[in-house]
């Protein structure tokens, strides 16, 4: 049997639809935009409250419909996962995750961490015993149910607030403490959760909790094999047709690794608009419609680092809308491709938008008027780039 095509349009489509973007399929909850993601991109903190809200049905929700997923409820939890960045996910997906990338970021975390120690002078021979110590010490800081932040479990033990040199000698060079850095490890392998930042949404200040007290269990133990194949089959879902590599870079998961996960009956052969090879779920051949549509998503967003070959929603525009390190800016949108970018002057209630292509102007003024209404949302958040630089066109936007 000839494997299917599928084409530009078809991909288009099927990411307005999935991804919650087109106006009748926006998603009712938070918890139904992570789950149609898979995982909301949550680097930037102020990316997971604005990339929610460009696909949720209620164009006037705040950020309390995120802050009742994440802090009350608790249905959604940051993870430490994907390529070692942080993620938003759904309880549901988040033993997947955990067993299928966080285990192995963990593991690397630990060593790297044991590294540094021994770099330092700090341990001696017995440095994964001084680490286990230090591990302890937070741990029983948090055993209390209390929301402590880094600096404050820095100062719960002499180990925890042990300064180390990262990239000595470096133009970078920078003085930890060791808190910091187990924190990272304990995050990645399921027992500390980061809660509530300590200013508003935009913040990248967290306090952080034990996850089985804060999740009210520890998380599900899952075979790694088994949720390889899970987290495999939920990416093309979400984000088929695709190519396998474009699995591996979302996962970070080796070549070998990647196939393994994709060799399920689950998952079939197709062909992509170029004529490469590319997988799909079995049961996902039909076409889907999507209405016409146009969002304005954040730096960071899920959707624009969904995949490591991008020419279907970015054509020519990637110079113009990624970083030098390829972290996407803030971009605009229209019928499942990036057409443009935004910023957010500073002193200015408005945001300011650029198109790279003709978009007509019905599309222009519908993008003008999602503008408009996003503008006074952000009320007094600090939009600026932390974990990425500006992208090209930001700069223009910002005068810089």
């Amino acid at each position: 049997m000839t494997p299917r095509r599928f084409d530009v349009a078809q991909r288009r489509a099927r990411l307005g639809v999935r991804h919650h973007l087109a106006p009748g399929a926006r998603a009712p909850h938070a918890e139904d935009v992570a789950a149609g993601v898979v995982a909301i991109h949550s680097t930037d903190p102020s990316s997971v409250v604005v990339g929610t809200w460009a696909r949720l049905a209620d164009r006037t929700a705040t950020a309390a419909e995120l802050e009742r997923a994440l802090y009350e409820e608790r249905t959604l939890l940051r993870l430490l996962a994907m390529r070692r960045t942080m993620f938003v996910v759904d309880r549901a997906v988040a033993p997947i995750v955990h067993a299928a990338c966080s285990l192995t970021v963990a593991a690397r975390e630990r060593a790297k961490l044991l590294k540094l120690l021994e770099e330092a002078g700090i341990g001696g021979r017995r440095r994964a015993a001084w680490l286990a110590k230090a591990e302890a010490a937070l741990l029983e800081a948090l055993a209390s149910g209390d929301e402590l932040t880094a600096v404050q479990l820095a100062d719960a033990d002499a180990r925890l607030g042990t300064e180390i040199v990262l990239a000595p000698g470096r133009a970078y060079e920078a003085r930890v403490r060791v808190a910091s850095r187990v924190l990272t490890v304990l995050a990645a392998e399921g027992r500390v959760v980061r809660t509530r930042p300590r200013g508003g949404w935009a913040s990248t200040q967290f306090r952080w909790a034990a996850l089985p007290a804060w999740a009210g269990a520890p998380l599900e133990e899952l075979e790694p094999a088994r949720a390889d194949a899970a987290l495999a089959l939920r990416w093309l879902c979400a984000y088929g047709p695709a190519s396998p590599e474009d699995l591996q870079w979302w996962t970070g998961w080796p070549a070998a690794r990647t196939r393994r996960a994709l060799d399920q009956d689950a998952v079939t052969a197709c062909t992509l608009e170029d004529g490469a090879p590319g997988v799909v779920a079995a049961d996902d051949l039909d076409d889907v419609d999507a209405d016409p549509w146009v969002a304005l998503l954040p730096a960071l967003d899920a959707t624009p680092m969904g995949w490591k070959r991008r020419g279907f929603y970015l054509g020519e525009h990637a110079e113009r809308v990624f970083d030098a390190n390829g972290n996407v800016g803030p971009t605009v949108w229209c019928d499942g491709r990036i057409v443009g970018g935004w910023a957010r002057p500073p002193g200015s209630g408005e945001l300011a938008f650029t198109l790279l292509e003709d978009v007509g102007a019905e599309a222009r003024a519908a993008i003008a008027a999602e503008a408009a209404a996003l503008a006074p949302r952000l009320g007094d958040a600090r939009l600026a780039p932390r974990a990425r630089g500006y992208s090209p066109v930001e700069r223009e936007l910002l005068g810089r």
